[in-house]
């Protein structure tokens, strides 16, 4: 079992940053990223939920080209944190940001409102 919980959303204008976090714990694994795959996940208003970053068990990461440049996916092991650092964010970046770790199983946080407007 895998809990995820995310934070650091809110609102921001276009140019601006934001960092999110996804405080992930397990009752069986204490090195959570070395089994799970780890992603951020993002759903705007009207649209399917879509990838915006991920990091393997390995450290392979992977963005969707939309955030290329702009965005940086990270982890912390010891503290079990995974990170999304948003910079030069846009209007389209809006929407609800999920975490999802997943093995051989799905887990999916709640989810952050990340709003950018002026």
């Amino acid at each position: 079992q895998v809990q995820l919980v995310e934070s650091g959303g809110g609102k921001v204008q276009p140019g601006g940053s934001l960092r999110l976090s996804c405080a992930a714990s397990s009752t069986i694994f204490s090195d959570i990223f070395v089994v799970y795959n780890m992603g951020w996940y993002r759903q705007a208003p009207g649209k399917q939920r879509e990838l915006v970053a991920s990091i393997s068990r390995s450290g392979t990461l992977n963005y969707a080209g939309s955030v290329k440049g702009r965005f940086t996916i990270s982890r912390d092991r010891a503290d079990k944190v995974l990170y999304l650092q948003m910079d030069d964010l846009k209007p389209e970046d809006t929407g609800v940001y999920y975490c999802k770790a997943d093995s051989q199983y799905e887990y999916w946080g709640q989810g952050t409102q990340v709003t950018v407007s002026s």
